[in-house]
Formats: structure tokens, sequence, C-alpha cells
């Protein structure tokens, strides 16, 4: 059966708005919503909800309502998603990214990995957005960083997307990791990411909004917790990430422009994290915190 993305396009706040109030409409129940950057110059935002096409009818008309009330002036288009459609896109074009032992490239730069690179081959194309590859570098390098300081025992990959930072975990250390991400298309992209690079077992995909699932309590708390999403929804869940996280545990963040970096740190240290370090990549930064 196929899977429908309702979805509006419009600027950024007003995606975030957007997606708040689909949050209030559906609450916990199974569908999962977003926001996707289309174009970060001209500030090109789509704020989606996914169903089945055995639902789209009932979600069609809730969201049409909320929308009526809330955004009258913004259309609600459709688009029907085949399953290969994201297994088959590729990273072509896009250099890899390396970042410390880490090289994560597409299966047409497996020439590119050299003696002692950990290599991670990734070819699902909406996994790097324009300009986030510095979100991701950034989080690899303090991957390595806190996973050669300190004993960890478990990991959370909050917003997995194509499920590589789980799957550098995975490759520095045999300890299980619970890989999360409200989009079940990606889901099933980073299971295929995962079974690509030769990980049989340890990683733990599960479609979840935010922390709206059994599988946290069942798998935390967390002595790692890596969040590469947005400042905005970081800075909302800073509490509830929290509460998952194990004593002596480390929260890594990314996702964030160097502009709004305080007011992620603010919401943290509200939270009785301390911040350890900021790694600046390409007007991004990646924010290490831990609990002391």
């Amino acid at each position: 059966m196929s899977e429908i993305r309702l979805y509006v396009s419009t600027t950024e706040k007003q995606a975030e708005e957007i997606l708040d109030l689909l949050g209030e409409v559906f609450g916990e129940e199974d569908f999962a919503i977003g926001t996707t950057e289309i174009d970060e110059k001209k500030d090109i935002w789509e704020a989606s909800v996914y169903m089945m096409a055995e639902d789209e009818s009932d979600v069609r008309s809730r969201v049409e309502d909320a929308l009526a009330q809330a955004f009258p002036d913004v259309v609600l288009s459709r688009e029907v998603i085949p399953d290969v459609d994201w297994v088959s896109k590729s990273l072509e074009g896009l250099k890899p990214v390396r970042a410390g032992r880490f090289l994560v490239h597409g299966s047409h730069d497996r020439d590119k990995v050299r003696t002692g690179d950990i290599a991670i081959e990734i070819d699902a194309g909406q996994a790097f957005g324009t300009g986030h590859h510095g979100t991701t570098a950034g989080c690899l390098e303090v991957i390595d960083r806190v996973l050669r300081a300190r004993k960890v025992r478990n990991a959370l990959d909050l917003g997995t997307g194509s499920g590589v930072l789980a799957i550098a975990v995975r490759k520095l250390r045999n300890i299980p990791v619970l890989a999360t991400d409200i989009d079940p298309i990606a889901v099933r992209v980073a299971a295929e990411n995962v079974r690509r690079n030769g990980i049989a077992s340890g990683i733990s995909m599960v479609t979840a909004p935010g922390f709206h699932s059994t599988a946290f309590s069942e798998n935390g708390p967390f002595d790692l917790i890596i969040a590469n999403i947005l400042a905005r929804p970081l800075i909302k869940m800073a509490p509830q990430l929290a509460t998952n996280l194990a004593p002596g545990g480390s929260v890594i963040l990314s996702g964030i422009l160097a502009s709004q970096r305080w007011k992620v740190i603010a919401a943290y240290s509200g939270a009785k994290l301390r911040h350890v370090r900021t790694i600046w990549r390409n007007g991004w930064v990646t924010i290490h915190l831990d609990r002391p």
C-alpha cells in the first residue's frame, strides 16, 4: 500500500508553527510529522504529515480543519511516496565528509577510503541537506572524542536521518544503539544503510516523534545521546532529553546555527547539564554537554 505525504510549502518560522499545530492535532497517534528545508537562500520549508493511503481521508480532513483556522492562506499539497524513491537516491555530486577518523562517502567514492579510515557508506540523498555537512562532521568529531574519553554502555541517536551517526557509534564501540526518527521513510533508509555498512546487529530502528515511544524507557537511560536536528525542537525537548540521560552521561547536539548556540546552551543549562565544548563548522555548531 502506498504511503502519502500531505505538506505545505512556507517559511521556516511558519513551518515550525505548523509543526507545533500538527503535533497538537495528532498528539501521540502513529503519524509522523516533520519539517524539511527546501531552499536555504529563499527560506522555503515544508511541513509534512505522513500516513498510509487508507488513512488519508481522515488525516486530510483534520489537517485542513486545523490549517483553515490558523493558517488560511497556505495550500495543502499531496505526494505519493513509492518505496524505491529514497533507497535509489545517491550522493552523486556530493563530496565525502571527513571528520577525524571517519569518512562518510557514497558508493561512487569508495576509492577515497584510506588506510586507517573508519568508512561509512551512505547513499540516501536526502540525508544531506544544503549546509548540513558541517553538522554531520561536527557530531562525528565529538562522538570520537567522547568514546575515546569515557566508557559508554549504550547510545541514542535521536532524529537519525540516514543513520550515519548511529553507524559511527556502533563502528567505534560494540554497544547497543537506539536510532529514532519521526519519518518512517528515513527509518527504512537508515536500516538499509546499517546493513550496507556490514552491521548485522546492535542498532535498533524505531519511528517515533520526539520522545513519544516506549522504546526510550525500554532501552534507556542512555550514556550518550546524539540529536542532530534543529535548534527550536532541541530547546523544546531539553527537559525530556535530560530525563533520558544516565548519570554522568554525555549529550551531542547539532543542526544549530552559530547565532542560536546560546539559546540552546541556556535551555540545557536549565535542565542541569554542563556545557563542555562547542565545535564550529561552516556556520553551524555542534554542542557537547554532560551531566556532572
